[in-house]
């Protein structure tokens, strides 16, 4: 076994690597940027190093500098994580020439599996089933466009060197292949450095179930299967093992087709074989076709160790180390199920835009397992990844484990930003998943109702209140003047919407709040608020802002009148950038004419493409950007002519 090892990634997973590496007594080696000075993987490891900028170009896709790391810390081995270098072959070749061990599998395994063509001509050879499509290395858009009609519509463009949803389309007819094309390619030559793409026959009910595979160099296994269903625009949230409605047989078939993609390669270590599925009539052992194979541990990979009671890091560092497989696949068995939420700093009203902000509390339920790389303090930066960590539950069955998951989200507590754990619990909630009816099209179908806020009750107001007012904590002296109840007011907002609210301070335990039309009363009884009748729910108070963890978090901002009053109200005119970013395209020039929805521009931001889009109609007065600026969030980018000047 390796003495000290180097963990090439950040956040979660490099947590994740160093929790495991320790317990088997091994040291670790963290690397760092500018913006993770002070991140939690770096304190948890053994040592640390400084390796560059906060860009992942200038720090964690440097491999002659991590490599050098390596060597200079006495390092034998380099964890890579997931993502950054992970799948990079190159990389691989140069951790081997510098005479350390990748834990992972060979450069030429990741070469097979790395371009999506290829690898399916390779499995095609190997007796694993394909989606019809195309795979070929004429990238003319005619050519791809006349494939796509053969094929027949609805069609997927998918970058040959993609993952995670990056550079996909979904195009339903004919008339908007072309722009799905340029969007697709502009997207994959970001990401991958690589605007090639595959066309092919999209499955109308489709569902995403993957096999976990892990392999020694000479023969592999597989861990069983896991659902990774729920998604939206092709990105996982809630993910499960096993997958609800399997068979026997249909579990026979798809691990062995995952253990012939992985023998076929000389696959070492862990890794991931994705299949499309069609859901439609129930799963069948025929109705599976070979996607792609992720070289590499997966995010979702809890949801496997929680029903095998296998840890796959352990598993890693073994066989890299040059042990053989732990486990026989005779020796391997499913215990229970599990299910992942995948918990992000995410502006849900805001079309699901990343988020940043400084995390001022972070709790979770100790009953669930809360894989994160962030501790109340830290900050969501605009560089990486905004996940603020995975939550895994597990049980006897898929309802109690579905329970828990429940359970798990709603003692999730948040503050500092926004996140997506209100859609979250509603995805939990949701009755067809509590089912098992699932496909990749479920979010999509009932993105509305997924996605409604939070009701408001006059009680969270108050509770608002009190923080805000600083009447949570009260001694003797709180409530009296000299002649009667103290009277106090405060303004608050939430959402869009403010509240004026009025209390009388009856005495340390005793309020009444007036809130529009409605009272409330606040006692404290036993050492506890009871608002309304019910007990008050834990709150987060950071400068104006409190957070009131009930419904997933309500959010409210003190309104200081002072500011209210300088402020002023936004028009429609500006076209502002949602978060830091580059600005990849500008489509708006000076005097034109335009439409509600029509596109702007294109901001580039957390290796996702996003598209701004005119409030109104109205005649382009400015234009603020160019492609190529990096802008700040709120940074204005077009203007409109007022509508009064457009009049005029």
């Amino acid at each position: 076994m390796f003495d000290t090892i180097l963990i090439a990634n950040r956040g979660e997973i490099a947590c994740r690597v160093i929790e495991t590496a320790q317990v088997m007594g091994v040291r670790c080696v963290a690397v760092y940027s500018d913006a993770d000075a002070s991140a939690k993987h770096v304190a948890m490891a053994d040592t640390a190093v400084h390796i560059g900028g906060s860009a992942p170009a200038d720090s964690y896709l440097r491999g002659d500098v991590i490599i050098q790391a390596a060597l200079d810390t006495g390092a034998q081995a380099i964890h890579p994580g997931y993502g950054f270098l992970s799948e990079n072959p190159i990389f691989v070749d140069a951790v081997d020439a510098a005479g350390l061990t990748f834990i992972g599998p060979s450069a030429d395994a990741i070469r097979a599996m790395g371009l999506k063509d290829a690898a399916k001509a390779l499995m095609i050879e190997a007796g694993v089933p394909v989606v019809p499509g195309y795979h070929g290395k004429d990238q003319s858009d005619d050519l791809l466009e006349a494939e796509a009609g053969k094929i027949g519509y609805p069609v997927l463009i998918k970058a040959v060197a993609g993952g995670g949803g990056k550079g996909m389309r979904l195009v339903e007819e004919a008339a908007g292949f072309s722009e799905a094309l340029a969007s697709a390619r502009s997207e994959a030559k970001t990401a991958f450095g690589n605007a090639d793409v595959l066309v092919e026959k999209f499955v109308s009910q489709p569902r995403h179930i993957e096999v976990q595979v892990f392999g020694d160099g000479k023969t592999a296994v597989h861990l069983f299967e896991r659902d990774c269903s729920l998604q939206r625009r092709h990105q996982k949230v809630i993910e499960e093992a096993p997958a609800p409605g399997m068979t026997a047989e249909m579990r026979a078939a798809m691990g062995a087709a995952g253990v012939r993609a992985a023998e076929a390669i000389g696959y070492k270590g862990a890794g991931t074989v994705e299949f499309i599925v069609d859901g439609t009539g129930g799963l069948k052992a025929d109705g599976f076709f070979f996607m792609e194979m992720n070289t590499r541990l997966q995010v979702e990979h809890p949801v496997t160790e929680a029903i095998t009671g296998v840890d796959l890091v352990e598993w890693q560092l073994r066989v890299a180390a040059g042990e053989d497989l732990p486990k026989a696949q005779d020796e391997l068995t499913i215990n229970g199920h599990s299910f992942e939420a995948r918990l992000y700093a995410e502006d849900v009203p805001k079309g699901f835009l990343p988020a940043t902000g400084t995390l001022t509390h972070l709790a979770f339920d100790p009953a669930c397992r809360a894989d994160s790389g962030v501790r109340a303090g830290d900050t969501i930066s605009p560089f990486y990844d905004p996940m603020i960590a995975k939550v895994i539950v597990h049980g006897p069955t898929r309802d109690v484990a579905l329970a828990r998951l429940r359970q798990a989200l709603c003692a999730t507590q948040v503050a500092g930003t926004v996140t997506n754990l209100a859609f979250l619990g509603a995805l939990a909630g949701h009755s067809g998943f509590r089912k098992g009816d699932v496909d990749t099209g479920l979010i999509a179908r009932d993105i509305d109702a997924l996605t409604t806020p939070p009701v408001v009750a006059p009680r969270h107001v108050a509770l608002a209140g009190m923080a805000a007012l600083g009447l949570l904590q009260t001694g003797p002296e709180t409530g009296f003047t000299l002649w009667d109840s103290l009277l106090r007011q405060v303004t608050l907002e939430w959402g869009a919407e403010e509240h004026l609210i009025k209390v009388e301070v009856r005495g340390p335990d005793h309020q009444i709040w007036h809130i529009a039309e409605d009272t409330v009363e606040a006692r404290r009884i036993g050492g506890r608020w009871q608002i309304g009748g019910q007990p008050a729910a834990q709150v987060a108070l950071s400068g104006d802002r409190i957070t009131v963890f009930d419904g997933y978090g309500l959010i409210f901002d003190r309104v200081d009148p002072l500011m209210q009053a300088a402020g002023t109200q936004g028009d429609g005119n500006l076209v502002e950038a949602p978060m830091p970013g580059l600005v990849r395209e500008v489509f708006a020039s000076v005097g034109q004419h335009v439409s509600m929805g029509d596109k702007l521009a294109i901001l580039e931001a957390m290796k996702m493409e996003h598209s701004l889009l005119a409030a109104r109609d109205g005649i382009v007065a400015e234009v603020l950007a160019t492609a190529g600026d990096q802008v700040e969030a709120g940074a204005a980018l077009v203007r409109l002519e007022a509508e009064e000047e457009a009049v005029a």
